[in-house]
Parts: structure tokens; C-alpha cells; sequence
């Protein structure tokens, strides 16, 4: 019998995925294991492998098309086979049909392994990208850059590709739009009146979704407090002085917010409608910055890990971030978000929840300022940090003690090292 073959669930926000490119056509041979479609989530984009054997007998989905998860993608069959019975039974038949089973939210299936992401960068620095790949002459790009690219009058030997190898793809072609449009508008048509229109992208969409869902569904609350910071500073010098792994300030803060986490464990839940979880373990979510939005890879067990193991993860976090290679596992999972936008110059800011968590810290820029002292106005380094808390979970009292307790840390840092 034919087999449906529908969209998997790719990531644990994944709620649609759009076809980028099919690497077979409708009559070839597939069997199981074949990466038969690079399909973009709201995360990456990404290998979708095929779990049928014979031959494609149809393509439900065109190239740059979105389709639902356990929306219909394909069908796979006997040469000559009649589908039609598949193709007229509605959405029913697709549910009992398909052999491709839906990943578990948290542990998305091991053959749906990012081959590109959206290009990204960690958060303290811009990413590069790599220059046109060139196969004996001829630029590397998919075909529906290639479409995207005629269509606007783009020359794709000016566009740098973010794909593997290299490889130019669609969101390579509609960054390229930006400079393109605007700069002529500002200076060959002065008072022109102009603007362009960008499709969102899945990831954009999601976080769209997902965080309009926190700020409009969880009764936020801010809590916001000042660090001396001198004692971390003059730690941090000493530790990069004798460490081979040098050390952040916000390995720090990382590593201050599990041990404030360990003492406080209501601030470490999840409000989950009809209960609320509290968590044992201590994932904390690090936010980075990405060209279309926001991830956040995931400390596990941060109590747990020395500030140099902290500070080897994240960065390995980073640079995976920038090659494009971060994987579904590593952003899942967190109990707690740190984001941090101190080393752009901010002082303060306020952040919104990033589900599952009940609580984010908006962590600010270490700055010089005047302080008392002892009794006495000395000169001291300061940082600022807002906690923005679901008060459905948590407390205003329960969020200013382990505020009480991540700024006693971070104020005698060597209580971190024991």
C-alpha cells in the first residue's frame, strides 16, 4: 500500500515547516534513511529524512510552501499505484497513514540535524559569512534562491551564502534586498517616500507567537536591583590570570544564578495550568543573538558545573551559533533565562518570560559610578539586573530574596568557588 509521508516535528515549537528545496522528484526510488527535503522550521533548516520505501509518487508541497506538522508532504508507493483514495481522504487518512512518526517535544528525532540555520551570531559579536560558493564556475545556490533572485534582479555573485558550502539560499537572497533598497532611496531620491516588505520567517513567527502568548498570558512583575560588582571584577582578573579557559562576566552571573537557584526553588518552576512544577534540576537559557530573533542553548545542570565548565559551554554555544550547527536538543529544556545585553552598553532592561520558565533576568552593563562606601563616597563598579517574574508562580517576596542572594554572591564571588 502507498504511505503518507507528513511533516514531523522538528523542534519543540515547531508548529509549521516550509520546503526549501526537494533534493528528489516524483518518480525516484527512496527507501528509509534518504533525505529526500531541507525543510525550514522556526529554529533551522533542516535534513527531512525519509522513513518510506518505493517510489515518490506524489509532492503534496511545492518549494518556499509552508505545510503544517502532520500536514501531508508527500506519498510513497508502488509504480503505478493508484492514490487517489489517499488524496481525497482528507486529513484523517494522513494521521493513520503516514509511518513518520512525530518527534517527542523535547527530544526531536536524531535524523533532523540542521544543515543551515538562520544566520547567526552569538550575542556579543556579528557573525561572518562566507563568500559565494564556486563549482568550477558556477555559483552554488539552491533553485529557489535562484527564482528569489531573478525575480528581484539580483545578481547572486554579490550574495554571500550562508548555506553548507557555502551554498546560496532563500534568506541569503532576502537579506541581500535590505542595503540594496534603502541606501539609493536615501540618496539618489532624496524625499522619496519608500519601504520594503521581508516574508517572516518561521523563526521570526514563532517567536512572535511564543512571546506574545507569555507577555499576554503571564501576569508579568519586575523586580529590579544594583550589584556591586567590584569584588567580581578584581575575582575575574584573577581567575583569567591563572585559568586557561578565560572567564565572562557572564560566566559569573551564570554561575551566581544556579547557586541563588538552588536556594530559592520556587523561583525554578513552571506554571503548568492546573499545577506547578518545580523543578530539581537547574537548566539555565542563554539567550544569543541570531540574524532573524532569538535562541537560547541551555546550561544543564549549571549548579552543578565549575565556572570554567560553564564558561567552555557557552562558549562552545557561541561558535556553534556562528557555523550554524546548534541542534534542536540544545535549546531545550531550560528552567531559568539569563539575557544579557550589558557588553552593547545597556544599563538596564526588562526581558519577557521565555516559557517554560516563571522567571527571566534582564542582566545589564557593568558600569563605573560613585558609591558610599563604608561610610565613605568611593568610586565603584555597579551592574543593574530586573527580574521579570509569572506571579501565578512567583511571589514578590520569593523574588527579591533570591535577588537578595544572587547579589550576596556576586558581592563575595569567592561563596561560588566553594
Amino acid at each position: 500500500m502507498a504511505e503518507i509521508i507528513r511533516m514531523p516535528k522538528m523542534s519543540d515549537t515547531m508548529t509549521e515547516g516550509v520546503v526549501v528545496k526537494w533534493l528528489v522528484k516524483e518518480g525516484d526510488t527512496v527507501k528509509s534513511g534518504d533525505i529526500i527535503a531541507e525543510v525550514e522550521t522556526d529554529k533551522a533548516t533542516m535534513d527531512f529524512e525519509c522513513y518510506s520505501k518505493g517510489t515518490l509518487l506524489h509532492i503534496a508541497v511545492g518549494e518556499g510552501q509552508a505545510v503544517a506538522v502532520d500536514g501531508l508532504v508527500a506519498i510513497v508507493g508502488q509504480p503505478g499505484e493508484d492514490i487517489s483514495a489517499l488524496l481525497n481522504a482528507g486529513p484523517a487518512a494522513a494521521a493513520t497513514s503516514n509511518n513518520a512518526p512525530a518527534a517527542e517535544p523535547v527530544n526531536p528525532p536524531p535524523a533532523a540535524t540542521p544543515v543551515q540555520s538562520s544566520p547567526a551570531a552569538p550575542i556579543s559579536a556579528a557573525a561572518p559569512v562566507s563568500a559565494p560558493a564556486n563549482n568550477n564556475g558556477r555559483i552554488l545556490a539552491s533553485p529557489l534562491a535562484r527564482k528569489l533572485a531573478a525575480d528581484k534582479g539580483i545578481d547572486l555573485s554579490q550574495v554571500n551564502g550562508s548555506g553548507e558550502n557555502g551554498r546560496i539560499v532563500k534568506q541569503d537572497v532576502e537579506q541581500f534586498q535590505a542595503p540594496a533598497q534603502i541606501a539609493p532611496a536615501a540618496t539618489v531620491f532624496p524625499g522619496t517616500e519608500s519601504y520594503e516588505e521581508v516574508p517572516v520567517s518561521q523563526m521570526r513567527k514563532t517567536i512572535a507567537a511564543r512571546l506574545s502568548e507569555s507577555k499576554f498570558s503571564a501576569p508579568h512583575f519586575y523586580l529590579n536591583i544594583e550589584v556591586n560588582m567590584d569584588k567580581a571584577v578584581a575575582a575575574r582578573e584573577q581567575l583569567n590570570a591563572i585559568s586557561e579557559v578565560k572567564i565572562s562576566m557572564n560566566d559569573l552571573v551564570v554561575k551566581a544564578v544556579a547557586g541563588a537557584l538552588r536556594k530559592h526553588p520556587k523561583v525554578n518552576s513552571s506554571w503548568l495550568g492546573t499545577k506547578i512544577r518545580y523543578n530539581h534540576h537547574i537548566h539555565i537559557g542563554v539567550a544569543m543573538a541570531v540574524e532573524e530573533g532569538l535562541l537560547v542553548p541551555v546550561v544543564r545542570f549549571a549548579d552543578q558545573k565549575s565556572l570554567s565548565q560553564i564558561s567552555t559551554e557557552v562558549k562552545e554555544y557561541g561558535k556553534k551559533a556562528k557555523e550554524k550547527k546548534l541542534q534542536p536538543q540544545d535549546w531545550a529544556g531550560n528552567t531559568f533565562t539569563v539575557s544579557n545585553l550589558g557588553m552593547f552598553g545597556i544599563d538596564s532592561f526588562t526581558a519577557i518570560i521565555n516559557p517554560p520558565d516563571a522567571c527571566i533576568m534582564a542582566v545589564g552593563a557593568v558600569k563605573d559610578t560613585v558609591g558610599v562606601v563604608n561610610g565613605e563616597v568611593k568610586p565603584v563598579k555597579t551592574m543593574n539586573v530586573t527580574l521579570s517574574c509569572d506571579h501565578r508562580v512567583v511571589d514578590g517576596a520569593t523574588g527579591a530574596q533570591f535577588l537578595q542572594t544572587f547579589r550576596a554572591l556576586l558581592e563575595e564571588p569567592v561563596r561560588m568557588l566553594v
